[in-house]
């Protein structure tokens, strides 16, 4: 086995302990690899992209492949044996899901035992060559939905979508995602040059590789990444934003400040985080697009004016980006919805104080959870907050009455439209 090959090994071993041990976000462990001159950083573009494939399909499938280890084990991993597990688990995920040759997958989990680790090789070299001839048949046993769906998340959905509809969110959220590209304007222009596909609701999507910054028409602004459901709410506000003020809350990394703006609108674009509003700002100068930006904590602030066009896209669990972000899987718990619907009611609160009489608020969150959808506007109408519902319609939505749930509002599931982000959305007006 190369040395580039070990490197990626290595690389995608120190993520995958960063996220499964540590506890840090799979996004932040990028970066920190990156930007701190990490075994990430001293790669290529190719072993980089091949250290995050490893990296992503055990986080994607990482009960498939903690119970295929176990069934090739004589008996559980003891403590002493733990720092094996990763490199079992990348040595899995390369027999099962990635093809790699047979001989790369067991010299390449040995090799990361390392000097230190001696001891382990022989049980790693066992276990590995085990994996590769039982992987076959262990596939054809296993459930795929049950195993790499958290218990509590399993239980949360079957509840609120059904066992069908459950099964196939997670058939989806198994899989690699595309890329969804939103433009300023004139997507049939770039099309073909970006190899892509126009979706009904006006985003592109593309499912070819390669690096964003080298595809045509990043360098000149023309459009940015956008998953195709988070681009829907920014319709929900009406056709008539041009020249008109729109509030932006928690608005990074700034997809839809950077829709609002290309609509024309005077945005004031508000988060609580001066790094994240830096995403922003950066993400607006390459698109050569205008926003007043505000780091502020939306509890507490307030505009000098109510807005009539606000749109808070509140912070949540984030289990509707799950295909994208599957270190999510590992890293909530039940309890997270619930304490984030206490933040998205305080937000909620503090949207509505900002509203002017007659106004449009749009409250979205990018997850599957009823307590950080529905339940939130019931909880705010609960306060007699003094905002009513204003029902969606499909045509808002492109004629895509499955999105439209039987209140009037927007929820979109993982395996619509060939896949997207679970999205919730509501519109509420207040009153005059």
């Amino acid at each position: 086995m190369n040395d580039t090959g070990h490197r990626s090994r290595a690389a995608a071993a120190r993520l995958l302990g960063q996220i499964l041990d540590r506890g840090q976000m799979l996004d932040q462990a990028l970066a920190d690899e990156l930007e701190t001159g990490g075994r990430l950083a001293s790669l290529e573009p190719r072993d980089r992209a091949f250290a995050r494939l490893l990296t992503m399909t055990v986080l994607r499938r990482l009960g498939q492949i903690d119970d295929a280890i176990n069934r090739c084990l004589d008996k559980p991993l003891n403590r002493a044996a733990k720092p094996a597990l990763n490199s079992l688990r990348l040595a899995a995920a390369q027999a099962m899901f990635l093809g790699t040759p047979a001989h790369a997958i067991a010299d390449g989990a040995v090799r990361l035992m390392g000097p230190h680790r001696r001891h382990l090789t022989g049980l790693v070299n066992a276990v590995a060559r085990r994996l590769i001839r039982e992987a076959p048949a262990i596939l054809a046993d296993q459930d795929a939905a049950r195993l790499n769906c958290p218990k509590w998340l399993w239980q949360t959905w079957k509840k609120t979508y059904g066992v069908e509809t459950t099964t196939k969110m997670m058939d989806i959220m198994l899989s690699e995602p595309p890329l969804d590209l939103t433009f300023k304007n004139e997507p049939e222009k770039w099309r073909e040059a970006l190899q892509g596909e126009m979706l009904p609701t006006g985003s592109m999507r593309r499912t070819a590789g390669g690096a964003i910054q080298t595809l045509p028409g990043f360098s000149e602004g023309e459009w940015w990444v956008q998953d195709a459901a988070a681009a829907l709410p920014m319709a929900l506000l009406g056709k008539d934003i041009k020249g008109r003020a729109v509030l932006d809350l928690c608005a990074a990394p700034g997809g839809k400040t950077a829709q609002m703006a290309a609509a024309g609108a005077q945005v004031t674009a508000v988060d609580n985080e001066q790094n994240r509003m830096a995403l922003v700002e950066a993400n607006l100068e390459r698109l050569n697009l205008q926003a007043e930006t505000i780091v502020a904590d939306i509890i507490t602030w307030r505009p000098e004016k109510p807005f009539d066009f606000i749109l808070l896209d509140a912070p949540c669990s984030a289990t509707g980006t799950i295909r994208r972000h599957p270190d999510i899987w590992h890293l909530r718990t039940a309890k997270v919805p619930k304490e984030m619907a206490l933040v998205q009611d305080g937000m909620l609160a503090a949207a509505v104080d900002m509203l002017a009489p007659g106004g449009i608020l749009i409250f979205c969150t990018c997850s599957l959870q009823p307590e950080e959808g529905e339940a939130r506007i019931e909880a705010l109408f609960a306060t007699d907050a003094p905002v009513s519902r204003q029902p969606i319609t499909a045509d808002e939505l492109f004629g895509l009455e499955q999105l439209i749930t039987p209140l009037g509002d927007m929820r979109t599931l993982p395996h619509y439209l060939g896949g997207m982000d679970g999205f919730y959305a509501c519109r509420l007006v207040r009153d005059a």
